[in-house]
């Protein structure tokens, strides 16, 4: 898998970091959590998705990041590429079209 790197609050030195696939998804790292497929990203990572894309399935923790689910990254390519330190990992998640309230008219 091939990612290019579309950003993340520390520039491209440091992480969390939002990157894109060649399989039309975002690889995500952030800091690991209990569970191998779930990681903590800030909520400024956010900044950096595609106009008119979003993350899906997003946990707010309350303070200032949310939890992400997603698939672990194990693609020796990509992790190469991300360099990703020991306290943090990636998943892979799939690319959602934002849609906005005011996008098919009132809710009422």
């Amino acid at each position: 898998m091939r990612v290019q790197l579309l950003g993340g609050p520390s520039g491209s030195q440091g992480s969390p970091t939002l990157y894109l696939t060649d399989r039309r998804t975002f690889a995500v790292q952030g800091w690991k959590t209990q569970r191998d497929n779930r990681i903590e990203i800030p909520h400024r990572l956010l900044g950096y998705v595609e106009p008119g894309t979003c993350l899906a399935d997003l946990e707010d923790t309350g303070h200032g990041t949310f939890l992400l689910s997603g698939t672990p990254i194990t693609d020796p390519e990509a992790l190469a590429i991300m360099q990703i330190p020991a306290h943090e990992t990636a998943v892979e998640v799939p690319i959602v079209q934002e849609v906005t309230p005011d996008a098919n008219g009132p809710r009422w």
